[in-house]
């Protein structure tokens, strides 16, 4: 657990906020969230797959189709409502987020070797003053940072197993993504592939 963050860009990045034991939980805790809702590549307004898989736990997920971006409170799929997020993701919430309201969305990302999140701001949601909170889990990728319009000059750190990511303030509608996965950096799931967990708050403050 780091004892302190690294600040990039107003993003703060705690470094190793959890051991190898708590990682191997929580992976196990998205195992279960996973086998209630599989995941599924989602497809962007433009008909292009994307190279995430994802699901997701909470009142809301995310998801994409021909229809736009948005939240749903059913699994595209299965049309059953999403599982709770789990005790232990909503700790990491509530020992790092600052903020009053519980998150209603934790979406579950899967990158495989080849897996890449292009540069984009989070911005479907109705609360921006709640911060949005990014663990991850499994090897390294490598996050990158920019400004509050496309384009311009970009910070880039590697994101190891455990490490956690507040976008709050004046980070929050920052441009961000995902450049790359490092095959071998992390032992946690036998064969290979990042997960990375992010908390929002979805709807309009009361």
């Amino acid at each position: 657990m780091g004892a302190s963050p690294l600040i990039l860009r107003g993003a703060s990045i705690w470094q190793g906020w959890l051991d190898r034991d708590a990682q191997s939980m929580m992976l196990q805790d998205i195992r279960d969230v996973v086998r209630k809702a599989p995941l599924l590549r989602p497809i962007t307004p433009r008909g292009q797959a994307m190279s995430v898989r994802m699901s997701a736990a909470g009142r809301f997920g995310w998801v994409s189709d021909s229809g736009g971006y948005r939240y749903s409170e059913q699994h595209p799929q299965t049309g059953t409502p999403w599982p709770e997020i789990p005790h232990s993701v909503m700790a990491v919430w509530t020992a790092l987020s600052g903020y009053h309201r519980p998150p209603e969305c934790c979406l579950v990302n899967f990158y495989d070797s080849q897996a890449r999140m292009g540069m984009h701001q989070d911005r479907d949601e109705q609360d921006f003053d709640a911060p949005v909170v990014s663990i991850s889990l499994g090897e390294k990728g490598l996050f990158r940072i920019g400004n509050h319009t496309r384009g311009g000059k970009t910070d880039s750190l590697w994101l190891s197993s455990g490490d956690v990511v507040v976008m709050g303030g004046d980070a929050r509608l920052r441009y961000h993504g995902i450049d790359r996965i490092q095959p071998g950096s992390s032992t946690l799931m036998p064969n290979g592939g990042r997960v990375n967990l992010t908390l929002r708050v979805v709807t309009p403050p009361a």
